[in-house]
């Protein structure tokens, strides 16, 4: 047990050890619900490969595989002059911090399908869609219409229209705008017959 806490605390795996140990530190906050785990990377994730999962398994994954790799180094380096050590242990490093990211990009793939998130959902999404009326009628200051989603679900919603068109029970109407002060969608009648 001493030889591994010696290769942990040599050089290079020191290094890493602590990226690791602050890693820990965090992820054991994350399960004790003082922080969120939840954070996007961005733009800059995305250009390198890495978009998609969240910067923080992005950013555990890389220093996990570094560390292993860092400790392998400092093992193989063990018993080696200190001149060239230091050297070595440096290119090693370099070679941990490397195979950090190369792996880590090979595992976001699958990952991608773990953390994808669909956009949410919007009153807006409405808009341009057809709907059909369920009230008696539809006035200005009255009526609701069933909408279906582009996920197949159905809603339904408060609609109203501005003039006085014949908007009955069945009827296919357009929903065109959204009111966000009312909270109702601008309907018009949408001419189903075909014309000869």
């Amino acid at each position: 047990m001493g030889e591994f806490f010696g290769a942990v605390l040599a050089f290079p795996a020191v290094l890493f050890t602590f990226l690791l140990a602050v890693l820990i530190g965090y992820w054991l906050l994350v399960l004790a619900g003082a922080l969120d785990a939840d954070e996007d990377g961005g733009d800059l994730l995305s250009g390198l490969g890495f978009g998609g999962v969240p910067l923080t398994i992005v950013l555990s994954l890389t220093v996990i595989v570094a560390w292993l790799t860092a400790l392998v180094g400092t093992v193989l380096l063990d018993g080696s002059p200190a001149g060239i050590r230091i050297s070595l242990g440096i290119a090693v490093a370099l070679a941990a911090i490397l195979l950090g990211l190369f792996v880590t990009r090979l595992l976001v793939t699958p990952l991608r399908r773990i953390f994808h998130t669909a956009p949410a959902a919007s009153r807006a999404d409405f808009v341009g869609r057809t709907c059909v009326i369920r009230t008696g009628t539809v006035t200005t200051d009255f009526g609701q219409a069933e909408v279906h989603a582009e996920d197949g679900s159905s809603a339904v919603v408060q609609v109203r229209q501005t003039g006085a068109d014949e908007l009955r029970a069945g009827t296919i109407a357009l929903i065109y705008d959204y009111d966000t002060e009312g909270e109702f969608f601008w309907v018009a009648p949408v001419d189903t017959q075909v014309k000869g």
